[in-house]
């Protein structure tokens, strides 16, 4: 029999707490779902940010979050899509732009890019 989870999300864009119970070997999101809590998702792959939570305490399985930098992941974040949890969580949801400026606003802050430089430096 598959260990099951209680999975404690705080929703900050909705300013709403769920617990749900997530088998082992299911993601997280989908399970939210099906006991009618809604979460932002997008591409539903781990290729995007829209999903991200910010994991506070428990741990979490997430071979396939592609979207997320191997920094962002050991600072505690996490793509429900495509999470599987490993104990009891708690998470809260995040601002897809926070978390996209965290991963790649260093590349993006210089301006934009002409002919290999950025403008303020021709």
């Amino acid at each position: 029999m598959t260990q099951t989870y209680q999975i404690k999300i705080y929703d900050r864009q909705k300013n709403l707490h769920y617990t749900v119970q997530v088998p082992a070997d299911r993601y997280v999101l989908m399970s939210a779902e099906a006991q009618a809590v809604e979460l932002p998702f997008s591409c539903r792959n781990g290729a995007c940010t829209t999903c991200a939570v910010r994991v506070l305490s428990g741990e979490i399985a997430q071979p396939e979050a592609v979207g997320l930098s191997p920094k962002l992941r050991a600072d505690g974040y996490a793509l429900l899509c495509v999470s599987y949890p490993c104990s009891n969580l708690e998470v809260e949801t995040q601002d897809e732009d926070e978390v996209y400026e965290l991963q790649f606003g260093r590349h993006f802050g210089r301006g934009r890019v002409r002919a290999g430089l950025p403008l303020d430096e021709e």
